[in-house]
C-alpha cells in the first residue's frame, strides 16, 4: 500500500502517536520524543480507513470553508508557549450564536453563525482567553512557588499594548497572546509580574530581583519589544 504524504512533528508534551488532518488535507504526525520513526509507516496503514473518511469529510466542505474561512481569519493556530498546533473548523448553522468545541485530534469546532466574521473573532478571542486561563494561569503559579513570590490571583484578557501587568493588591493580569510567543518569552513576562509583587516601579531595586530570578533578563527584555511579531495579524486588529 502506498503512504500518503505527512510530515512528522516531535512533541514533548505528546505521550503517545497521534494523527492530525489539517484544513488544507496535510497529514501531520505528532510523535513524543525518542518514539521509533520506523513504527509510522505501520501505524498510518492501520488508520487508513480513518483517513480516507475524514479526507472525504474535508473534500465535502472545502468549498464552503474556503467561503467561510477569509483570509481575515485562521485555518491554523500556532501556540508556540504551548508547543501546540489547533486546526481550525468553521461549520455554519442557522443561529445568532456561535459554539466552541475541541476533538480529541487538536481541532476547534466553530458552529453556528460563522458568516459573521466580527463573531467568529469575538469567538476565537475567548477560546483563547479559555486556553490562557488553562495554561498561563497554572504556568504563573508553578513559577511563583518556584521563585519564592506569591501573588493574590491571576486573569487573562486580550490587552493591546501590554504583556502583562500587577496591581497593588498583588492581582497579576496576563495577555492571552503570550500563547504565541516561545516559551523563554513567557517565562520571563510571568517573572517579571511577579517581582513586581515587590516592587511596583521599574526603579534598581526591581531589576536587581528580577535579575536574581532570571539572569538573561536584559537579552528577553529586548527580544520582548520585538515579540508582537509571533502573534498573527487577525489578532492584531
Amino acid at each position: 500500500m502506498q503512504l500518503p504524504p505527512y510530515t512528522v512533528r516531535e512533541s514533548a508534551r505528546a505521550k503517545h502517536l497521534n494523527l492530525r488532518l489539517s484544513p488544507r488535507g496535510e497529514l501531520e504526525v505528532v510523535i513524543p520524543v525518542g518514539y521509533d520513526r520506523t513504527e509510522i509507516p505501520s501505524v498510518i496503514i492501520k488508520h487508513q480507513d480513518w483517513l480516507d473518511r475524514a479526507q472525504q469529510r474535508l473534500a465535502s466542505r472545502q468549498p464552503q470553508q474556503k467561503h467561510l474561512a477569509s483570509e481575515a481569519l485562521p485555518s491554523i493556530v500556532e501556540l508556540r508557549a504551548l508547543n501546540k498546533t489547533w486546526d481550525i473548523e468553521y461549520t455554519p448553522a442557522p443561529v445568532k450564536h456561535i459554539k466552541i468545541n475541541e476533538s480529541l485530534e487538536s481541532t476547534v469546532i466553530l458552529w453556528g453563525n460563522t458568516r459573521t466574521e466580527a463573531l467568529t473573532r469575538k469567538a476565537l478571542k475567548k477560546w483563547l482567553t479559555f486556553q490562557g486561563d488553562r495554561y498561563l494561569g497554572p504556568w504563573l503559579r508553578r513559577l511563583s512557588q518556584d521563585i519564592g513570590l506569591p501573588f493574590q490571583d491571576v486573569t487573562c484578557r486580550g490587552q493591546k499594548t501590554l504583556w502583562g501587568s500587577c496591581s497593588q493588591d498583588k492581582n497579576i493580569s496576563l495577555n492571552y497572546k503570550l500563547l504565541f510567543l516561545p516559551a523563554p518569552l513567557v517565562h520571563y513576562v510571568m517573572v517579571h509580574e511577579l517581582c513586581h509583587t515587590q516592587h511596583m516601579d521599574h526603579s534598581k531595586a526591581f531589576w536587581g530581583l528580577v535579575g536574581q530570578c532570571e539572569k538573561d533578563y536584559k537579552r528577553l527584555d529586548r527580544d520582548l519589544n520585538k515579540a508582537m511579531q509571533y502573534v498573527p495579524r487577525w489578532l492584531q486588529d
